[in-house]
């Protein structure tokens, strides 16, 4: 996969799933922008990954922090090849969350990517680029006691249909990747930094036996931008170990329940 000279934004890239993505572009060749709130963590990174990385400070919920990032890519860059949006946040009271908690989870989860692909639209269609939006199992399923991050990550799934429609004709490519349990700042949080511990919870749920890396999830945002994936569009891609293809019974049969 040949990435020299191109341009990638990363949002939510301070974040060890994002900076995983950020990592493995720097690794392919291409100059990333990675984009987050978290100013020291983000100047961090950059500091790390050297002059084909480089942060910037950004609230992507705000119209006019859009409109200055998209303004400094093209300013310093000259073009934008790559979107990934995946800036989120976890929050999720459920059934009891207030209407601001819906607005605001909804806002950075869903609202923000949507308008960052708008404004990144014309860029990206002049180098035929390509969109990938991060979406979750955890948009596929019922969960008990949460309604905010699911609902966000479903609509990512439908979004990113409509925009792969959406931008065909201008040879923009647009999909999406679910990640199972992947080793991140939620899991490490839950896990109390423990990631053998988070393994073994994740085992019985995830065929492959193991939580993911966030390496894993990258190089399959890597596949998708590059023109291995140039006749892929529509498309939602799971990074999940085999998470999504089990059903209720975790893919054993009664008998096996049973003891049959």
């Amino acid at each position: 996969m040949n990435f020299e000279g191109k341009v990638a934004i990363v949002t939510g890239a301070a974040a060890m799933l994002g900076s995983a993505i950020v990592r493995a572009f720097v690794k392919a060749g291409v100059q990333v922008l990675a984009v987050d709130i978290d100013a020291a963590r983000g100047e961090a990174l950059a500091v790390e990954l050297g002059s084909r990385c480089r942060f910037i400070a950004c609230d992507i919920a705000s119209d006019a922090a859009l409109d200055a990032l998209v303004a400094d890519a093209l300013a310093s860059e000259r073009r934008i090849d790559f979107l990934i949006n995946n800036a989120v946040v976890y929050g999720d009271n459920g059934l009891e969350a207030s209407r601001g908690e819906w607005l605001h989870a909804l806002d950075v989860n869903l609202v923000s990517g949507a308008l960052l692909v708008q404004k990144t639209a014309d860029a990206l269609a002049a180098q035929g680029g390509a969109v990938v939006n991060m979406g979750s199992v955890g948009g596929k399923f019922g969960t008990a006691n949460r309604a905010l991050y699911p609902a966000a990550k479903a609509a990512i799934l439908q979004l990113t249909r409509n925009q792969a429609a959406s931008l065909a004709h201008r040879r923009v490519r647009v999909n999406s990747v679910s990640p199972g349990w992947t080793w991140s700042d939620a899991l490490s949080r839950m896990s109390g930094g423990d990631r053998a511990h988070a393994d073994r919870m994740a085992a019985p749920m995830h065929p492959l036996g193991r939580a993911g890396d966030g390496d894993d999830v990258a190089q399959v945002v890597l596949f998708l931008c590059s023109d291995a994936a140039r006749f892929v569009t529509g498309a939602d891609i799971p990074v999940d170990g085999g998470f999504s293809m089990l059903g209720p019974d975790q893919g054993r049969s009664a008998r096996d329940w049973f003891g049959g």
